[in-house]
């Protein structure tokens, strides 16, 4: 499971020791909910069906999956499914061959999603051999399922956003600056990604004066 809220309270105290701009921000707009998600096959399934769709489309073939095919947590569901019965509950040709990845990985057991490389690279590298999972996908699978307390997404745009808005930057931090910034803040980054998430849906109204 994710960081739970008294892990990242703690987490994000720990940062405003070492950052005074997060302590400012954090007095500026609260802390931030925890986000948690079961860990497990239906999680990075439902990564899948998310992509580049809204939440109410993605939850609209989520139910069309559960009533027309069978239970979604079960990998051998999707496996055994025609192409036709997947399409039919919304799944694009694309998305069809990533879910059958992630089903052949799992009951194949080359992808054990319990027994994860503890080493965070090591375990993004496992997840990453999923058609369809990219680097963002596994670090945000790891940091919200498995609460690992130094998961840094910094190619994620909205945390390069907020890491250059809480700084002071007068312009958008790049991947590989936003990565350099953040190595003061281990082992505290993961609270950081979901403090930035927070930051901003908070709005102009957040930033810095």
């Amino acid at each position: 499971m994710g960081l739970n809220e008294r892990d990242l309270r703690a987490g994000l105290d720990a940062l405003a020791d070492i950052e005074p701009a997060f302590a400012a921000a954090i007095a500026r707009v609260g802390y931030p909910a925890p986000r948690i998600r079961q860990r497990g096959y239906a999680t990075l399934l439902r990564t899948i069906v998310g992509q580049q769709v809204s939440v109410r489309a993605a939850d609209a073939v989520w139910r069309k999956l559960e009533d027309q095919v069978g239970d979604p947590n079960d990998p051998s569901i999707i496996a055994a499914a025609s192409d036709e019965a997947l399409r039919a509950c919304g799944f694009s040709r694309q998305k069809t061959g990533y879910a059958r990845s992630l089903a052949e990985e799992v009951l194949s057991g080359r992808l054990d999603l319990v027994h994860l490389p503890a080493d965070d690279e090591e375990a993004v590298a496992q997840l990453v051999n999923v058609k369809g999972i990219g680097r963002w996908s596994a670090e945000v699978y790891l940091l919200f399922a498995e609460g690992r307390p130094d998961i840094w997404p910094a190619g994620d745009l909205a945390v390069q956003i907020e890491v250059g808005r809480i700084l002071g930057h007068d312009t958008r931090p790049s991947e590989k600056l936003t990565r350099e910034l953040a190595e003061a803040w281990r082992p505290h980054r993961g609270a950081a990604a979901i403090f930035t998430w927070h930051h901003y849906g908070a709005g102009p109204d957040a930033a810095p004066v």
